[in-house]
């Protein structure tokens, strides 16, 4: 049946994805390099690097979203700090698990990490109602004073504000 269905499609990498991964995998497990789709799999592979690349960038987001929420919004605390505080630690571990995996990706974070703060600051304002002006505008006045550069700070699993 997979050999009928890749018979009768032009181009299963539009057609059936899945298939054409299980199919360009069993052409490069058997080194039939001649009819392996270059173009496309070249696209996955760079694809590859986009998606941990967002996906760091999301878990930073939401990391600092939880931070500035754990520091600013008072009304909220005493309800959601064991929350927050989770959710701070579960955030950590996941970047530090992609850090692993990946180490070059530590040079992508610095290079987002401003941009990640404002992204964060703006959802910890949507979350609370809270004024944007609240939460600092730079991530140096939020967690500089403590010593660290704020990226380093804000990773630091042992760090809450």
């Amino acid at each position: 049946m997979v050999a009928q269905l890749i018979k009768n499609q032009t181009n299963l990498y539009d057609t059936d994805y899945n298939l054409w991964i299980l199919e360009t995998v069993k052409k490069l497990e058997n080194r039939d390099f001649h009819s392996v789709e270059w173009e496309n799999l070249i696209e996955e592979v760079l694809d590859l690097s986009k998606k941990e690349k967002r996906k760091l960038q999301s878990l930073l987001k939401k990391l600092i979203e939880h931070l500035l929420k754990l520091t600013y919004w008072e009304s909220e605390l005493e309800r959601n700090r064991n929350h927050w505080r989770r959710e701070i630690r579960n955030f950590r571990q996941q970047i530090q698990e992609e850090l692993i995996d990946s180490p070059s990706l530590k040079v992508y974070m610095i290079e987002i990490f401003d941009e990640c703060y404002q992204k964060g600051r703006r959802l910890a304002s949507d979350a609370s109602g809270l004024p944007l002006n609240t939460f600092p505008e730079k991530p140096e006045s939020f967690c500089g004073a403590f010593g660290n550069a704020p990226l380093e700070q804000i990773l630091d699993e042992n760090w809450l504000p």
